[in-house]
């Protein structure tokens, strides 16, 4: 269903705080959101007919699809909201979701706090991922050991569908 103004004003107001004020850009006025049946309360955002994103319940926040993700990659400037992988771990992040680890980062956005949503990258650049940060960015290059990253989509779940929102 279509949004509200309101509901839009709102959506692109939580976007912008989280993703550092490219939410009118993020959420169009094209958007179509579902509701829970109990509380119709807003839980996810499309744009044609694509999943951008969810609404956390519990905190407001936006859990990032692949799609999602590779519209804010557009959108945010480098090295914001970030993770890039060595090319070596590229394909297996790709493949199999699951952790990337802290040994694969080559850098990350120290800006990044734990369970913040970001954007994986291979070392080309070329988004790979979207997921939860799991320790702070400046943290993720610095330990040897223990998960930086936990998936949540990879490309390969795009590939599925041959809509890609740009």
């Amino acid at each position: 269903m279509k949004p509200t103004l309101r509901e839009l004003k709102e959506l692109r107001l939580i976007a912008s705080l989280q993703f550092k004020g490219v939410g009118e850009e993020f959420i169009p006025s094209g958007v179509m959101v579902a509701k829970s049946r109990k509380t119709r309360k807003i839980r996810a955002i499309y744009l044609n007919d694509v999943p951008l994103a969810f609404l956390r319940a519990e905190d407001y926040r936006f859990t990032l699809t692949i799609y999602g993700g590779l519209r804010l990659n557009n959108l945010l400037s480098m090295p914001y909201l970030r993770v890039i992988v060595g090319r070596d771990y590229c394909e297996a992040v790709e493949v199999c979701k699951g952790s990337i680890f802290t040994p694969h980062v080559v850098f990350a956005d120290p800006g990044i706090r734990p369970y913040d949503e970001v954007i994986a990258l291979c070392e080309d650049l070329k988004v790979i991922a979207v997921g939860k940060a799991l320790m702070p960015g400046w943290l993720m290059t610095y330990f040897r050991r223990g998960g930086a990253v936990r998936v949540r989509e990879s490309i390969r779940d795009a590939v599925k569908i041959k809509n890609y929102v740009t």
